[in-house]
């Protein structure tokens, strides 16, 4: 089971983009690499390949590495890590270390 998952709200703690906070638009999770909304903006210079399309500059996000993102809490809104808790039905469930509620 992944800490940070899709769609979670994380905040940057290193880099360039450090201190950005954003959604979780993709996790690879066999490079351990997420894409975040508004972090790790990379220009991309696309060329016209046809008659009649034009070439463009377009701005998109680029995967940076798991380890430079934390998980904000959703009781308290902070950075908080990632433990795990086996409930009683058996399910598997992601706990905030700090808070010690469910995630």
């Amino acid at each position: 089971m992944m800490r940070i998952k899709k769609h979670d709200m994380v905040i940057v703690i290193t880099g360039r983009d450090k201190g950005k906070r954003g959604q979780v638009l993709e996790v690879d999770v066999d490079k351990n690499l997420v894409k975040v909304s508004g972090v790790g903006i990379v220009t991309k210079h696309y060329k016209a390949r046809r008659q009649g399309e034009a070439s463009s500059i377009k701005k998109h996000e680029s995967f940076i590495h798991i380890s430079n993102v934390m998980l904000v809490s959703p009781t308290d809104s902070n950075a908080c890590r990632v433990n795990f808790k086996v409930l009683e039905d058996g399910s598997k469930v992601r706990v905030c270390n700090r808070t010690k509620q469910t995630v």
